[in-house]
């Protein structure tokens, strides 16, 4: 039976979601850049981060887990991008949730109950996996990704019910908006420099040429 989104997450959040989306639909423009040091400071659950630390580029990512072009930038331009930048230390690249609807806060939220370790390779596999769980039977599909980090019945029934979890992704979400213009995803901010829109390698790799020093 085909499961309703909106009874995949607790109803508390649904609230949150709502003004969360309401409020980047009126965003009336975006920053073209924002400060670093604002940039830097990690949302209430923490960041996860890839990469040296004292690389010269530091790439935030804003995405929904639900959004086509997301995942085309994760499956097509990533891994390329991590071989090439990021495991060379040349790029510290942060991922952060911007869920623009209910199943994207829920994938989210998943992904945040894995192990901290398992972060990363959960978003890959939403990403990888979009089309399956994104489209029916969101609930059962979910599950069955969760599974891959270890995570049992009992405990994916009980994420999905954390507020605290849905709360922190929300309010990081919020404060993209409000403070650095976040309005669609995917929207990348290198060396906080915002750029918008899915971007190939070639792309990608111009733009941290350019952002590299001298």
């Amino acid at each position: 039976m085909k499961t309703d989104r909106r009874s995949v997450v607790v109803a508390g959040t649904m609230a949150g979601l709502a003004l969360l989306t309401g409020s980047a639909l009126n965003v009336a423009s975006a920053r073209a850049d924002v400060s670093t040091e604002a940039l830097a400071q990690p949302g209430p659950l923490g960041d996860v981060v890839l990469g040296a630390e004292d690389a010269p580029v530091t790439i935030v990512e804003y995405a929904s887990l639900t959004c086509p072009h997301c995942a085309a930038f994760a499956t097509q331009t990533f891994p390329q991008l991590k071989e090439k930048y990021i495991d060379r230390g040349k790029v510290k690249f942060i991922f952060r949730e911007m869920p623009f609807d209910d199943l994207a806060l829920a994938a989210a939220m998943v992904a945040r109950c894995a192990p901290k370790d398992k972060f990363i390779p959960m978003v890959e596999v939403l990403f990888e996996q979009q089309q399956q769980w994104a489209t029916q039977n969101a609930r059962e599909e979910l599950f069955k990704i969760a599974r891959l980090s270890g995570m049992t019945q009992a405990q994916f029934d009980a994420c999905l019910k954390n507020e605290e979890i849905a709360k922190g992704i929300i309010d990081a979400s919020q404060r993209a908006t409000k403070e650095f213009g976040v309005n669609s995803t995917p929207t990348f901010f290198i060396n906080g420099k915002m750029v918008k829109g899915n971007q190939s390698f070639a792309e990608m790799e111009a733009l941290i040429k350019e952002a590299l020093p001298s």
